[in-house]
């Protein structure tokens, strides 16, 4: 998804709640011309975004942006590292 179509998903959620832009702006504390922004894709912080979409009630979209991994990356980075570097005999002095 682009910032375009994420800002007109913004927009349409601010619309079905029938809310003008200036008193969702107020609502979330950010300007009018911030929100704007945002709706028209045009770039803006994931702080206006967080507050943007906690103002709309809809900040479980939050938790759609990315899928929690099921297997951590970083782990099976290591482990892949692991298997591939070759096992040094220990030196065992008795």
């Amino acid at each position: 998804m682009d910032e375009v179509k994420f800002g007109e998903q913004i927009r349409r959620a601010r619309l079905i709640e029938d809310v003008t832009q200036e008193e969702l702006a107020r609502r979330a504390n950010v300007s009018q011309v911030t929100l704007s922004k945002l709706e028209s894709g045009k770039g803006s912080t994931l702080t206006t975004i967080v507050k943007v979409l906690q103002a709309l009630g809809r900040d479980d979209w939050l938790g759609t942006l990315e899928p929690e991994p099921e297997v951590s990356p970083l782990r099976m980075a290591r482990e892949a590292a692991n298997l591939s570097e070759p096992r040094r005999a220990s030196r065992r002095t008795r």
